[in-house]
């Protein structure tokens, strides 16, 4: 005879007595979407795991530190069994069946009234995952069932055409350093909903090949100037597209408010009565190091990173940049956009104390299928980047982690 399925159920827990036994592994875990859940959790176990005790220190749980005892579970609306005890666990299984409280057992599934489903979420949306055939109870097939769902609602393939949602105005969305699975997932998804997308050359372009047919895609850079400066007209093509009542995307590299002018944009929509949406990014002064193997910081090497444009020489009138306070510093400086002035900046850091042999690493198209990393020192990088034909866009890091790795392969 078959087995009758489980009836699924959402639990409303919040301020409702929840009563977990155990502290280990399997509380780590659960503990969380209970507390999230604003349950009253109440942990009945001798130990808990360093995790479990900080929420317990954090006043999240009541934690009574002693074995399981009848009469733990009265009042509780729901329970979860978890101790290392299968005498304990019975016999928590047994009083949870006196008083009718939902319980479920992780050491044996089949001697609990409930099951823990493989949750996960997704704006607003929660996707539970319950399945009762001897293949389901796999845990690991249930989460990858979850997973595909979760991922498909994310990513915007798995929303039905009359349900599909439409953010309304401009989502400011930083793409990642240039590999197309760094972008955010929320990225990702407003992108899928997107009526219209403006995208900078450096953004992550094999996300624009996965955009529907009906996607107006726009590149930044080809954007008629006529009498306006080449950010004014992006921002007006923002607040065109906009007012015409499309979903619109400006598509950045790396995150939107470094050196990415997205803070400008966002101003002009808000003077145009435009609401926007921003959306981080992994920067690439952070990733594309360590995708080159160079941590930006590294214990007892470097106790701080700075980020640096160098699109403009430090003899430029039109330059920011403190150079001989830098140069005194002895942590980690990240240079973006400074291929093509990085002999000048390099001059000028020695000149201002900074040692010639300070190494010195630049990571062409990082993260990208054509990365590539060249070292040197600061005595040798202006030779360097000409010796080597390096490009932008192309990461620059000065300073002692740049040896702290592996050595780049040729």
């Amino acid at each position: 005879m078959a087995e009758n399925p489980a009836y699924p159920v959402g639990l409303r827990l919040s301020g409702r007595r929840v009563v977990v036994l155990g502290g280990g592994q399997v509380a780590q875990r659960r503990l969380p979407a209970l507390i999230a859940a604003g349950a009253d959790v109440v942990l009945v176990s001798p130990e808990a795991t360093p995790s479990v005790e900080a929420m317990a220190d954090a006043s999240e749980i009541t934690w009574l530190r002693r074995p399981y005892a009848d009469g733990d579970l009265a009042d509780a609306w729901y329970a979860l069994i978890a101790t290392s005890d299968p005498e304990a666990n019975a016999l928590a299984s047994a009083e949870a069946e006196r008083h009718r409280v939902w319980c479920v057992r992780s050491d044996d599934a089949d001697l609990a009234t409930a099951w823990t489903p493989a949750t996960g979420h997704s704006e607003g949306v929660t996707v539970a995952v319950l399945t009762t055939d001897a293949r389901g109870r796999d845990p690991r097939h249930t989460a990858a069932i979850r997973d595909a769902v979760v991922e498909g609602l994310r990513d915007g393939t798995l929303v039905a055409p009359h349900h599909r949602t439409r953010t309304p105005g401009v989502a400011l969305v930083g793409g990642g350093p240039g590999d197309p699975d760094l972008i955010t997932v929320r990225g990702r998804r407003l992108l899928a909903e997107a009526d219209v997308v403006i995208a900078d050359r450096l953004g992550p372009r094999d996300l624009l090949a996965e955009l529907p047919p009906h996607v107006e895609v726009i590149d930044a850079a080809k954007i008629p100037y006529g009498r306006f400066m080449a950010q004014e007209a992006i921002n007006n093509a923002l607040i065109e597209h906009a007012k015409q009542g499309k979903s619109v995307v400006r598509l950045k590299g790396g995150d939107p408010f470094v050196f990415g002018r997205g803070m400008e944009e966002v101003q002009a929509l808000a003077e145009a009565g435009i609401p926007c949406t921003v959306v981080p990014g992994i920067s690439s002064s952070i990733s594309v190091p360590g995708a080159a193997g160079i941590p930006v910081t590294h214990r007892g090497v470097a106790h701080e990173f700075t980020v640096v444009s160098g699109h403009v020489a430090p003899d430029d009138e039109r330059s920011l940049v403190d150079w001989p306070s830098l140069a005194r510093l002895t942590g980690t400086l990240v240079i973006l956009m400074g291929v093509d002035k990085i002999g000048k900046i390099a001059e000028t850091l020695v000149a201002h104390g900074k040692s010639p042999e300070t190494p010195v690493a630049l990571v062409q198209e990082g993260t990208t299928a054509a990365q590539r990393r060249v070292d040197a020192t600061l005595a040798t990088v202006a030779q360097t980047v000409r010796a080597e034909d390096v490009k932008p866009p192309a990461v620059i890091v000065i300073g002692e982690v740049v040896a702290v790795g592996p050595a780049p392969s040729a």
